[in-house]
């Protein structure tokens, strides 16, 4: 197991610097001056000599993409165009805040996956509504399953918020994560209305990789249950719920997990469209802001920590799908 997982930190390595390599390219290729959007369009000529060199542009290519990648590993970004502020200062707060509306999505998506799974095993009619009813919700874009939550759950029912983090003001010693903050102060009022806060959010983008990974789970969980090792645990006297829960799920989560790391990776890219429609403040909407504005450093930067976000998530979904299969780290 412990080869197996160096191997996988080496792959996780080799990817990242190919994807670092990719992004600082494409900065190179394009056509917009990135020294225009940092001065502006009418600046003089010496003004822009002198931003030149301020950004490093003057260097050989080697020492640009050099200095890229010694600059990321040193948690250096480089300075945004458009904010004239270090780009590590201003994802400073909105890295954590994506990094918690994707743990709660993913948490939704598995919780949902399970359940659905599980209720579609055992069979019955409450096992078909439940299926007609997430996977046609499912079958819409997440921007669409957003908007309809804030008109139905805030704007018709009032319960749920739709817009922002918090309805209270960030404590000075945050963390970035809103219902830890809440917990670490001992106040419950505000954790609860931090999770209020990320509840529409999540649900938007975890549905739908929910739904996928539940119609994998389910192929598996019916395989499991129809086996000999499920007869036999019948003929013992073990109830469905016993197998399910003992061998079904146990014997269904590999192909779950390889469907995991896809379905990890897709929410992380729905997250930007998501996070525009609650005005959530995370790297999605500094994302937005920058290409709206021209910012490829600050594009580059947000881009390379999502691609280290999806290759890292899915070397962690490897590592899990071998601690519960043999087969893949001996293969």
């Amino acid at each position: 197991m412990l080869s197996f997982t160096l191997r996988r930190l080496a792959s996780v390595v080799g990817v990242v610097l190919f994807l670092a390599l990719a992004v600082f390219a494409l900065g190179k290729v394009g056509n917009a001056d990135p020294v225009r959007t940092y001065i502006g369009a009418n600046a003089s000529a010496e003004q822009v000599e002198q931003a030149r060199a301020e950004l490093g542009l003057d260097d050989p290519l080697l020492t640009q993409f050099w200095n890229f990648l010694t600059g990321a590993v040193q948690g250096d970004l480089g300075i945004s165009l458009s904010t004239k502020h270090a780009i590590a200062d201003d994802l400073s707060t909105r890295l954590p805040a994506t990094l918690e509306l994707a743990g709660w999505a993913l948490g939704f998506a598995v919780i949902l996956a399970v359940v659905l799974a599980a209720v579609a095993a055992l069979g019955g009619k409450v096992a078909a509504v439940l299926r007609f009813v997430f996977f046609s919700a499912a079958s819409a874009p997440a921007f669409l399953v957003a908007m309809l939550g804030v008109l139905v759950f805030y704007q018709a029912w009032g319960l749920l918020p739709a817009s922002g983090r918090t309805s209270y003001g960030v404590y000075d010693d945050s963390t970035g994560f809103y219902v830890i903050d809440g917990l670490l102060h001992a106040s419950p009022l505000y954790a609860a209305d931090a999770i209020g806060h990320l509840i529409l959010p999540a649900v938007a983008a975890g549905l739908a990789p929910g739904v996928a990974l539940a119609r994998v789970l389910s192929d598996g969980l019916g395989a499991s249950m129809s086996s000999p090792f499920a007869r036999t645990a019948r003929a013992m006297g073990e109830s469905e719920t016993t197998i399910l829960r003992r061998h079904g799920l146990r014997n269904a989560s590999s192909p779950a997990l390889s469907m995991l790391a896809v379905q990890a990776g897709l929410m992380v890219s729905s997250l930007v469209v998501v996070e525009q429609v609650f005005a959530w403040n995370g790297l999605g909407t500094y994302l937005a802001n920058a290409i709206a504005a021209g910012d490829f450093n600050a594009i580059a930067a947000v881009s390379l920590i999502l691609g280290v976000v999806y290759v890292v998530l899915n070397a962690l979904v490897e590592v899990a799908l071998a601690a519960v299969d043999p087969r893949v780290r001996l293969g």
